[in-house]
């Protein structure tokens, strides 16, 4: 087995590197059991459901990963890792499984409770996790809750069981529905009863999400596979909490009213306080799925190649950002944190493109990463000539410049080996792997993207990339390895943060503030607002290159002055016409020692711009 590694100060760390064997007695530190068996492959599967915020979240993963396990017949033991709350959810396997089916596996438990540690599931080779009865580092025992430890002793579990269970994850199976492809730009608005929902003109519900509505769960059926259909369904159609809350009645909204008894097949009415109530389960639930919907859109529907595509672009970002975690000092000092910024924007808007090429101007860039332009510029430049990524195409035109993040063009050599495997995988695996990627990035590209993380006035890019990835407790020797910055440097980043409320000591480590205060921060700071400017202000450059351009093109047209019209303010769509029909006349101004000539002056178009003359085309878009 293996034992916790112990610092210097004799505290145990989260870290088993070292071995103990069977036959000595206890070791005197925390110890775990690998997974796997001597060829690596999987023997024991655990789902680790850390308390990252709320201990209320493990709890509700529980009962989803519990149910789901039921309806696909696998038996399991649940244990409570520790103090705070944590569960590890076990199971046997009768036959081995290799290492991409347990990843696939893990990938859509991720993608479905989002309190799952994958990292133990993720590594043939060390993969390992506290059993039944082993210490917690914080003095307390891992205990049963649920199940028979002869489960464990008598595996019962088989491939075709994993596949069957991670399927039904996914939602791959007839009559799903496929959700809005279009991504969300930002963070998820409230609505007005402070329920998330996706903007947009409310639609009927898909043919497959009202019969799910319609459809009467039997006794040993799985009622959440319902519930789920129901909702994502909803949110792509653009409902919001109350219209689902209207039907809760309906017979397919079953797993909200009630939950299942403990080893039975009947249900009983779910208690009406606290985080099993009606309400509570289907606001987590809501959420879910209004999440799921805008980062990680299914667009399986009617395309085989979609789930191999999205699986080996997923592959590629995964591994680069494996490499770039293990690339320690290059993201932390200097340039560092504004260059893993632009790489993580640039892994994301591949996994939403399903390319590895994508088109990224340095305005877009440097919005989306919460730096200047220029900054963008010059970390592409560097990422560039440190063979991060490789520019495919330079911008011309209308068009910015394309970056690819595969220089060593791997792809299809990772998608061909990883379908090579004995195991069949799971349908919808690739989709999962992608969306759960999707959520990482954009909830760590949006945390750091805040005014209280400018440089000079604010706290600091590094400070911005730290905070991002303080998603739960973690100790300083994680996060550090995670940042890849010395334990000095970090610690003078942790105590800043700390020090304005963003996140607080523990006694395993650090953890994120249970309300967000980056607002009231930013306030006190004094650099409230400033991205918004830069926001506004690149809208307006936007705008008067392409009005420039137009003129540009007007200017070259042949009989230019017998086509050129007034601006049509009210022109909705080109439909006839000529691009510069709908744009007023450039401003100009007397080229000086050039009497008669006059030339585009753009300081006097930007004031236009900013004044509004060209507001009819951004009503019109």
């Amino acid at each position: 087995m293996r034992v916790a590694t112990v610092d210097a100060s004799g505290q145990a760390l989260n870290d088993y590197v070292a071995t103990w064997p069977l036959t000595d007695p206890a070791p005197p530190v925390p110890w775990a059991v690998t997974l796997t068996d001597t060829h690596g492959r999987f023997r024991l599967l655990v789902f680790d459901l850390d308390v990252k915020t709320d201990p209320a979240d493990a709890a509700r993963d529980e009962e989803v990963l519990r149910e789901h396990l039921t309806a696909a017949g696998v038996e399991h033991v649940v244990c409570r890792s520790g103090s705070r709350g944590g569960r590890h959810i076990w199971l046997a396997l009768a036959e081995p499984a290799d290492e991409v089916l347990v990843r696939d596996v893990a990938t859509s438990v991720a993608s479905t409770c989002p309190s799952l540690d994958p990292t133990p599931l993720c590594n043939a080779v060390t993969g390992c996790c506290r059993p039944p009865g082993a210490p917690h580092r914080d003095g307390s025992t891992s205990t049963v809750l649920h199940g028979d430890l002869s489960i464990l002793l008598s595996p019962s579990t088989t491939r075709a069981q994993l596949r069957a269970f991670a399927e039904t994850l996914n939602g791959a199976r007839p009559g799903v529905p496929v959700t809005d492809p279009r991504q969300q730009d930002g963070p998820i608005p409230v609505d007005e009863t402070g329920h998330v929902y996706l903007p947009g003109t409310r639609r009927a519900l898909p043919a497959a999400s009202s019969a799910a509505l319609a459809e009467h769960p039997g006794p040993g059926d799985d009622a959440s596979s319902l519930l789920w259909r129901v909702l994502i369904g909803a949110a792509a159609a653009r409902w919001h909490h109350y219209d689902v809350a209207a039907l809760l009645d309906s017979p397919g909204m079953e797993y909200a009213r009630t939950e299942r008894l403990h080893g039975q097949s009947r249900r009983r009415p779910r208690p009406t306080r606290g985080t099993r109530s009606s309400t509570a389960v289907l606001r987590h639930h809501w959420t879910r799925a209004v999440r799921h919907v805008a980062a990680a859109p299914r667009q399986t529907g009617d395309d085989p190649t979609f789930d191999p595509r999205a699986d080996a672009v997923a592959a590629l970002v995964e591994n680069l950002q494996t490499r770039a975690d293990a690339s320690p000092g290059r993201w932390s000092t200097g340039s560092g944190p504004a260059d893993r910024r632009v790489l993580d924007v640039l892994c994301l808007l591949a996994l939403q493109g399903l390319a590895t090429t994508v088109e990224a101007d340095i305005r877009r860039l440097a919005l989306h990463a919460g730096i200047g332009r220029e900054t963008a510029r010059t970390a592409l430049l560097r990422l560039a000539a440190s063979d991060w990524i490789v520019c495919a195409q330079n911008a011309e035109g209308p068009n910015g410049a394309r970056w690819n993040i595969d220089p060593q063009a791997t792809v299809h050599t990772h998608t061909n080996h990883a379908r090579s495997q004995a195991d069949t995988r799971p349908a919808g695996a690739g989709a999962a792997r992608r969306g759960l990627l999707i959520t990482l990035l954009t909830r760590r590209t949006e945390a750091a993207r805040h005014d209280v993380f400018l440089p000079h006035r604010g706290l600091g890019l590094l400070a911005g990339n730290t905070y991002a990835r303080l998603t739960r407790t973690t100790t300083t020797h994680d996060l550090a390895r995670s940042i890849g910055a010395d334990t000095s440097t970090l610690e003078r980043t942790l105590d800043r943060l700390a020090g304005h409320g963003l996140i607080h000591p523990v006694a395993a480590g650090w953890a994120p503030a249970r309300h967000d205060r980056r607002d009231a921060v930013a306030d006190a700071l004094g650099t409230s607002g400033a991205l918004a400017q830069r926001a506004e202000r690149y809208t307006v450059e936007r705008d008067v290159w392409s009005w420039w351009r137009t003129e540009q093109s007007w200017m070259t047209a042949p009989g230019r002055s017998a086509r050129r019209r007034g601006a049509l303010p009210l022109h909705p769509a080109l439909v006839l016409g000529q691009p510069w029909d709908v744009y007023p006349r450039y401003p100009r101004s007397e080229q000086p020692g050039h009497p008669g000539r006059r030339r585009g002056n753009h300081r006097d178009a930007a004031a236009a711009v900013r004044a509004g003359v060209l507001a009819h085309l951004h009503r019109a878009a």
